[in-house]
């Protein structure tokens, strides 16, 4: 077995030596992440973590559009926010929404290791009541979003985003192919249909210019107009 593979196989539709491949010839991960990235490969749910070559996607638009401050919706055990607070300047500042304490413990670990804790301000509580407050609080907008939270309100986190993120900032949805759920009429649960419903409304959304990459679970990239 391939060590991506062993270690966090994030794609049905990519072949795994591809994979290998592009982690093993151009990600160059961070010695802290990659640590992270082996502790949570055994965790129970480890495939809700982003993959490497993901994680270094995220930081080159982070770079590309010169991010100082993100929003991130879904925790985990940290990965995501580890990297884009590698990714932003000194100055940066990354807000972190998650409702699980267990799981973030582990990213906190983490997150003091590569020195980036003080960037990082995580808000435990349901994400829809973090985003509400803070919209009501009137926040400077953010230049970049990652949704990757629970997927049956990921229609509802992305409006959010969209009011929250600056025009020309980036809002990113993970897991938009659903293991390739999306494309099969007979799955009809509730998460598969909010990502059908996410996908199809992105692709029309006058307000974005949009694409959606084939990278891990499937990538959402969305730029307000």
């Amino acid at each position: 077995m391939l060590l991506y593979e062993a270690m966090t196989a994030k794609s049905t539709f990519i072949d795994p030596a591809i994979q290998e491949y592009i982690i093993a010839t151009v990600v160059r991960e961070n010695p802290v992440l990659r640590a992270l990235r082996e502790e949570t490969a055994r965790h129970p749910h480890s495939r809700m973590a982003i993959g490497p070559e993901q994680g270094a996607l995220m930081q080159l638009l982070a770079r590309t559009i010169g991010a100082t401050r993100y929003l991130e919706i879904g925790v985990f055990t940290g990965y995501s926010s580890l990297a884009m607070a590698l990714a932003l300047p000194k100055d940066g500042y990354v807000l972190a929404c998650d409702v699980s304490e267990e799981y973030t413990a582990l990213a906190r670990r983490y997150w003091d290791e590569a020195g980036v804790a003080a960037k990082i301000d995580l808000r435990i509580a349901p994400a829809l009541q973090t985003l509400a407050q803070i919209r009501s609080d009137g926040v400077e907008p953010f230049d970049m979003a990652f949704i990757d939270a629970d997927k049956s309100n990921v229609g509802e986190y992305f409006d959010a985003a969209l009011s929250l993120v600056r025009a020309g900032g980036l809002i990113l949805v993970d897991n938009v192919l659903w293991d390739g759920a999306v494309l099969d009429a007979a799955t009809s649960d509730r998460d598969t249909q909010a990502l059908r419903a996410l996908n199809a409304k992105a692709g029309r959304d006058e307000r974005v210019d949009v694409a959606l990459v084939p990278v891990c679970d499937g990538l959402l990239i969305a730029r307000k107009r």
